[in-house]
Order: structure tokens, then C-alpha cells, then sequence
């Protein structure tokens, strides 16, 4: 036991030895360890017939792992973990055999890990089936992917899906001082400066194993760059050189991380292809949400391309759901495909002036009545009150286009969308004056 917690002793990573021995040892996922949660059932010893198959979906260094020892140290039921890579159709009904036996000669439950799912086959899985319908396994499963397309129904449908969040900053710093510390981790032999530890935290982007890999290498440069003193100094220069990566000043929550994503939006903006991308990587790297990424991008796409190309707003939420998908760091492709796509891409605002114009003019009361023939007509009484009088069912005219007043007689003639000549509204600009000269009778023959 003493190899395992003395400083660079042996082979085991500093992120396996803090890993916690009970549920109450772990941080973060506080939505899925309040009291009665299956969780909390599958580590009760008690708790046997209220455990209930689990599948953990979410990003890598969010406690999987973690959380399923934690439940096999805290339950003291058998506990067997596989893992996807290496384990075999054979290996699972080997695990499910034994299983069996044990609850059948011993009354011995049994707690499977089996990490990576969704690189299971579909016979592999099909294997977990009986075992999972008949209790003689309770199944923890672990997966990044979504399991709704990574897991077979039926065995989604015997398991309660649980979704892991990214670790918080708070999470991440309370792990980074705990391994600080503790005998397990480095025991208290380092001083951490306050800019390492944010300067870990940050790199860290949600991922304790990151967290912990990072101060452990920090932590083997710091012991060689202070030689003979008695707490050497892990500082923010340390840390970058053993995670060799540049430290960026990107703080979600301040300055920075307004200018940036101020810099993006307008190099977008201004079809500089090239700041875009260099900005988009300055926010991956920072370790910037990409849900937040993906939604400015989807925002770019309405806002400043509009209708001078309407593929750009498909492209921008293809690319988010892609992302939600497939997670970091693949996730970083699609958005960079999105945003050269929309820096490229011809720009309009005119949409997005349309709608805050016609919002001004509700807001400052110019609405009127719905002109009689628009208004419903389908229900008992409407036609004797005049309503749908006089109107023109449009495609009964030449193009599908008849003249008829639509808007109240406060707005008649008033112009929202003003189509720029830019990309697809070249085209779309010409066809907005033929239909409203058409529509408002200015030019009746206008095709």
C-alpha cells in the first residue's frame, strides 16, 4: 500500500490513485448522488432490490470509471469489470455464467462494469441480455457516445440512462487540491501556485484525468527544477512546458473571453476566413464550450448570411447537432466547416433588419385590425360577422399570386425586408418587387 501513495513510486498514474473508494468521496454529478438515486441503491449492500442497470453517458474524465468503483466499494457485492476493447462475446457469457452461479448456490449479486459499450457489436451486447433480464448481473455501462444510437433497444430499454456533465471549474480545482494533499497523491510535498492551479483547471476543460495528468507532470518538473527544497513551486510556467501548450489568457467569465468571441463574430462578419479560424481555435483551445461555439455560429448564420445563402443556416445546426454527436476534440471539424462555410459565403442582414423593423412597429403600437377577409371563418357565426368576404384563394392565380391587401390597413405599403444584392437575394430582390407590385395591385401584369 505504501508504493502506491509515495510520490513517482511505482506505475500507477496519479489520477488512478485519487480515484474515490465511496460516493461520497466524489466530485461533481451532484444531479445523479442525491439520496435515493439508483446510484446511491446500487452502493447501498442493502439496497439489492432496488438496483436498477445504469448506463453512464458522457464526455471522457467526468467519472464513469469512477463512479462505478465507487458503487462496487461502497455495495461489497462481487464486482467485474470488462472492457469493450479487449472483451470477447465469450468473455461476457463467461462473466454471465459465473454471475448465475453466484446468486443461485450463494445468493451473491454481481455488479458488471463494462466500459466503452458502444464499442460492442450488436451480437456482443445481445450476449448482456440475460443476465440483465434476469438479475443475475446488475450492469453499470459506460459510454462517450450517445447511447441512442451506440446501444441496442433492448437493452436500453432494461437500463436507466444517466448523463454525466462536464466537471465544473469549482469540481476540478477542489480535485486539483485534494491531490494535492492527500497521502494517495502528492502529499503535500509541492506548493501550487494560484496561477498553475487556474492555469490546470482551465486546461483541464471539464476533464479530471486531465487535471490530474497535468499537475502530476508539473509536478515531476518542478521536483527537477527545485532540487533540494523542501515544497517546490509548481508555477504557471511549469505547467505549460509539461502539458506543452501555450497558456492562453482566456477566462470564461471575463474580459478576454468577450473580445474573442467579439473577434470571431466579426471576422465572420467581414468574410475573413482566415482570423475566423484562428479565432475558433483560440476558443477549442481555451477550452470554450462548443455548445456555446455552435450557437453563435447558428446565430452568424441568420444574422449576418441570411437569405444571400440560405444553406448557411442548415450548415450552422448540421454542424452543432454534429458536435453534440461526436463531442470534442472530433467536434472541432464541423465547426470549423461551418465557419469557413459562413465566412465565405456572401452577407446579408436583411432578414434580421426585417424582423427587429416589424418588432419596433408592434412594440410602438402600429398593429390594426386583421383585415376582415383574412380573419377565420371556420366556426359557427364567423361569415355572418363578414369574416373571409371578398377573399382570393391565391392559388387560383396566374404564378399562385393574387392582389389582395394581407397586412392591416395601418401598414399597407410599408416594406420590411429590404433584399440586398448579395449571393441568392440577387435574385430573390427582383422577385420581392414582382410580388409585391402583383400583391398591392401597383402593376397588375408584373409576372
Amino acid at each position: 500500500m505504501e508504493a502506491r501513495t509515495a510520490l513517482r513510486q511505482g506505475p500507477v498514474p496519479l489520477a488512478v490513485r485519487m480515484r474515490p473508494t465511496s460516493l461520497d468521496d466524489v466530485a461533481g454529478q451532484a444531479h445523479l448522488l442525491r439520496p435515493g438515486s439508483p446510484l446511491r441503491r446500487l452502493a447501498s449492500p442493502d439496497g439489492t432490490s432496488g438496483a436498477v442497470s445504469v448506463i453512464l453517458w458522457g464526455p471522457p474524465g467526468t467519472g464513469k470509471t469512477t463512479l462505478a468503483q465507487a458503487v462496487a466499494g461502497s455495495s461489497g457485492r462481487r464486482f467485474v469489470e470488462l472492457s469493450a476493447v479487449t472483451a470477447g462475446v465469450r468473455d461476457v457469457r463467461s462473466v454471465m455464467e459465473k454471475a448465475r452461479e453466484q446468486a443461485d448456490l450463494y445468493g451473491v449479486s454481481t455488479v458488471l462494469f463494462l466500459d466503452e459499450i458502444h464499442r460492442f457489436s450488436k451480437a456482443q451486447q445481445d450476449a448482456l441480455l440475460p443476465g440483465v433480464e434476469n438479475g443475475w448481473v446488475t450492469l453499470i455501462a459506460a459510454t462517450t457516445e450517445n447511447p441512442s444510437f451506440s446501444v441496442i433497444a433492448p437493452l436500453l430499454s432494461r437500463s436507466l440512462l444517466l448523463t454525466l456533465q462536464p466537471l465544473t471549474e469549482e469540481d476540478l480545482g477542489l480535485l486539483v487540491d485534494r491531490a494535492l494533499e492527500d497521502p494517495r497523491g502528492l502529499a503535500g510535498r509541492f506548493r501550487l501556485a494560484p496561477e498553475a492551479r487556474a492555469a490546470l483547471v482551465r486546461l483541464a476543460s471539464g476533464d479530471a484525468r486531465r487535471a490530474l495528468t497535468a499537475l502530476e507532470a508539473s509536478s515531476t518538473l518542478a521536483e527537477d527544477d527545485g532540487a533540494g527544497e523542501e515544497a517546490p513551486e509548481i508555477t504557471e510556467e511549469l505547467v505549460a512546458t509539461a502539458v506543452d501548450r501555450a497558456l492562453l489568457r482566456y477566462d470564461r467569465d471575463g474580459d478576454e473571453h468577450y473580445d474573442v468571441i467579439s473577434a470571431f463574430i466579426k471576422s465572420v462578419r467581414g468574410s475573413d476566413v482566415d482570423a475566423a479560424v484562428h479565432y475558433l481555435a483560440r476558443m477549442i483551445e481555451a477550452g470554450e464550450d462548443p455548445r456555446f461555439i455552435a450557437r453563435r455560429i447558428i446565430v452568424l448564420a441568420s444574422e449576418d448570411i441570411g437569405m444571400a445563402d440560405p444553406q448557411a443556416l442548415p450548415l450552422a445546426i448540421a454542424a452543432a447537432d454534429a458536435v453534440q454527436f461526436i463531442g470534442m476534440p472530433e467536434g472541432r471539424i464541423p465547426l470549423a466547416e461551418a465557419v469557413v462555410y459562413l465566412a465565405l459565403a456572401p452577407k446579408s442582414n436583411a432578414s434580421y433588419l426585417a424582423i427587429d423593423a416589424a418588432l419596433a412597429d408592434v412594440r410602438a403600437g402600429r398593429i390594426g385590425r386583421v383585415p376582415m377577409h383574412l380573419r377565420d371563418a371556420h366556426y359557427p357565426g364567423a361569415k355572418r360577422l363578414g369574416h373571409g368576404k371578398g377573399y382570393r384563394y391565391a392559388h387560383d392565380g396566374e404564378h399562385g399570386v393574387v392582389e389582395q391587401q394581407y397586412p392591416p390597413d395601418e401598414l399597407v405599403g410599408r416594406d420590411y425586408y429590404l433584399p440586398t444584392g448579395n449571393g441568392f437575394e440577387r435574385d430573390t430582390a427582383a422577385r420581392v418587387e414582382r410580388l409585391r407590385t402583383r400583391v398591392r395591385g401597383t402593376a397588375p401584369d408584373a409576372s
